[in-house]
């Protein structure tokens, strides 16, 4: 589970332009002299345009249609970063309406499909339900129906990883004799749960978002601090691991309470999440309130997940004013942070510390960096930050 910067083919010029006018030199460069004073102005969007030029020119495998491991010539094709690179692309297609994305979107399908042995199916339960989730978005957010016939078939598949061992809940993947069962395999596929009711209607989907939400609450959130453990049976000893404390466990459990509260309009899953997201802004998780380096790999990408959803909490969780002024300030500054000291220019290359500077950066990395950035142009066009 979970690139040697090519040459672009001609399609791939076309849809590098619609995000920059030239990748030499990113719509906004960030600071020069004197960076990091007040003065200085952030255009949110020409920065989220200069992250999604960057993502295409120093990652996308035009040949195999799918995002390379890294920017420094690994061409090796991962699974779940595709899934997140995909819900990417969707959020630079919902700001933009642009032509160009969506046909990169399906071609991303294409693909994941052809690298992944001409199948979505997957070995393991949480990268399918990455996939699922973005092609959930990708569905709304187009009308396209291959989405929505991925993410069903996706979904069919992942409803077999769940029995009563440990009292129920989702396996990690397929090798069920290990027993090991964890939030990214639990919350995203309560999201999934809760998403596919809105698309179908079957009370059967709203079912298996209840059931699974509460052995995930349950068995591996702490109900005094809300702070999501990773998972049981890790190691073994039928014990849940509380040693590893990951930014985007809490992100999909808050993304969770939020789906169900929509759904249900139960204020217990609105204050779970408030809980959990409260606790993912303190030590635990961040350091002078930028979020904390968990490294490049699969860690790379945890921050950009828990940022996801976060936003999902401030545009669709009925927040009081407080609450969503704390939210989007905090996703703000980790927004300015990385801009100003953490990306390598002029590339726009993003660090998993976002507050130092690398040239050398993994898919995942990158990633979370442009989720954070594109949060950032939609708080500003929501009017809820003004810098």
């Amino acid at each position: 589970m979970i690139a040697l910067q090519r040459l672009l083919a001609p399609c791939m010029l076309l849809l590098s332009v619609t995000w920059v006018s030239c990748l030499k030199e990113p719509v906004d460069e960030g600071p020069g002299p004197g960076a990091g004073k007040a003065t200085y102005k952030y255009d949110w969007p020409a920065i989220a345009d200069s992250a999604q030029a960057s993502l295409t020119a120093n990652f996308y495998n035009a040949n195999g249609k799918y995002f390379n491991k890294n920017n420094a010539g690994d061409v090796t094709f991962n699974y779940w970063p595709q899934a997140h690179a995909l819900d990417v692309l969707v959020d630079g297609y919902l700001r933009k309406n642009d032509a160009a994305v969506k046909t990169r979107m399906t071609d991303l399908l294409d693909g994941v499909k052809a690298k992944n042995g001409n199948t979505y199916i997957n070995h393991f339960y949480d990268d399918m339900e990455w996939m699922t989730l973005a092609c959930l978005r990708a569905y709304e957010a187009t009308g396209d129906d291959r989405f929505k016939a991925t993410a069903q078939e996706l979904w069919n598949d992942i409803k077999g990883g769940w029995d009563l061992v440990w009292g129920g809940g989702i396996h990690w993947n397929k090798d069920k004799s290990k027993n090991y069962k964890n939030t990214p395999a639990n919350a995203p596929a309560c999201i999934i749960a809760a998403r596919m009711y809105q698309v179908t209607q079957d009370p059967a989907d709203m079912d298996w978002a209840k059931k699974i939400y509460q052995w995930q609450k349950t068995t591996l959130v702490d109900p005094a601090s809300g702070l999501v453990y990773d998972g049981i049976n890790q190691d073994g000893s039928g014990t849940v691991n509380k040693d590893w404390k990951f930014t985007y466990n809490q992100g999909v459990f808050i993304g969770a309470g939020i789906e169900l509260y929509k759904l249900t309009g139960e204020q217990g899953y609105l204050n779970d999440a408030l809980k959990t997201a409260n606790n993912s802004l303190t030590g635990d998780f961040t350091k002078s309130n930028v979020l904390k380096d968990e490294g490049q790999g699969d860690g790379g990408l945890f921050k950009g997940v828990l940022v996801r959803y976060l936003m999902l909490l401030i545009t669709d969780g009925d927040l009081g004013s407080t609450d969503k002024t704390r939210f989007a300030s905090f996703l703000q500054l980790n927004a300015q942070t990385l801009w100003l000291q953490g990306t390598a220019r002029p590339q726009v290359l993003f660090s998993p510390n976002w507050t130092s500077v690398i040239t050398t950066t993994d898919l995942t990395t990158q990633l979370s960096g442009t989720m954070v950035l594109e949060a950032a142009a939609r708080l500003k066009e929501m009017g809820l930050i003004d810098n």
